[in-house]
């Protein structure tokens, strides 16, 4: 069954002392439009979480939002600029000297050295991926964390998407009726056209003074009622019906293809209410443009 393009997902996963949430929100669009959304520090495995996406959607605008947390101290790396250090305290140091300002105490030293962001700096999270092993412990649980978020975001994708193909179907049928009906009235269509030919060209004969040749005239009648002829646009819409019926049961996504076919239907109805004059035909295909559209505006809404 066809999956819907909107849907979200959240998952939780936490192991070897760290933490990932992930959450998916897809909404609809003509292509596959993926953003994650993550911290800076897992810019290397962006590729292998694409590709993963890339494995259960293939339409959409969708965002990732990626969330981590790490309880684990060896994660976060302290750094100290030693040579910096060493300057600024001799420049203290000299400036304290040089003002009689007396020895500079080591406390003071200490929170001056503390209060200055170039000589101690804080790498939050960027020892996480210092090795090979902790790259793939990290990815481990984040992908545990996407697996959970993907499980909830398809599940509704596919809820959704069992009731928008639902829906086509019932439309479908009702649409059916419409076709089996317009089978009926076709071989009455042509005639009526024949019929109301034949009447305009007795009258233009009666005002006429020239006689014009029988059998061609019989030959154009023939081939202009031909052309009111609605068989051939209505075998098509039955060919069409049952593609319709076929593609809403199978797996993969079909959006793209479900819309082509929708496109096909909307003609195919546009040609015969362009060659009917019936009164009846007219109405009915009214009707059965009505529910193309509603087809049509659910559609938009499968992968």
């Amino acid at each position: 069954m066809p999956k819907s393009m909107t849907g979200f997902g959240r998952g939780e996963h936490i192991s070897f002392e760290r933490k990932f949430k992930v959450e998916i929100k897809a909404v609809n669009h003509r292509y596959c439009d993926i953003t994650i959304k993550m911290p800076r520090f897992l810019n290397s495995i962006e590729d292998r979480l694409r590709r993963r996406l890339a494995q259960d959607i293939t339409r959409g605008k969708v965002d990732v939002w990626i969330h981590f947390e790490s309880f684990a101290q060896k994660d976060v790396a302290v750094n100290v600029n030693t040579s910096l250090a060493d300057a600024y305290i001799e420049t203290l140091a000299g400036l304290s000297s040089r003002y009689g300002f007396g020895t500079l105490e080591a406390h003071t030293a200490m929170e001056l050295l503390a209060a200055n962001s170039d000589i101690i700096t804080i790498d939050k999270f960027g020892a996480a991926l210092s090795s090979d092993a902790e790259q793939e412990a990290i990815w481990e649980t984040l992908h545990q964390a996407l697996e959970n978020a993907l499980l909830q975001f398809n599940k509704m994708r596919t809820a959704e998407g069992n009731a928008m193909a639902e829906d086509i179907s019932n439309k479908q049928m009702l649409a059916q009726e419409i076709v089996a009906s317009l089978v009926r009235c076709a071989p009455q269509v042509v005639e009526e056209n024949a019929a109301k030919l034949r009447e305009r060209l007795a009258d233009m004969l009666q005002k006429s003074e020239h006689i014009p040749d029988e059998t061609r005239l019989a030959t154009e009648v023939a081939i202009i009622a031909d052309k009111g002829c609605i068989s051939e646009e209505i075998a098509r819409l039955q060919s069409h019906m049952a593609q319709l019926e076929t593609m809403l049961q199978e797996k993969d996504a079909i959006g793209r293809k479900l819309d082509f076919l929708i496109q096909e239907l909307n003609r195919e109805a546009n040609t015969i209410g362009s060659k009917s004059v019936d009164a009846g035909v007219t109405a009915q295909v009214i009707e059965l443009k009505s529910l193309i559209e509603k087809m049509r505006e659910q559609v938009q809404n499968i992968e």
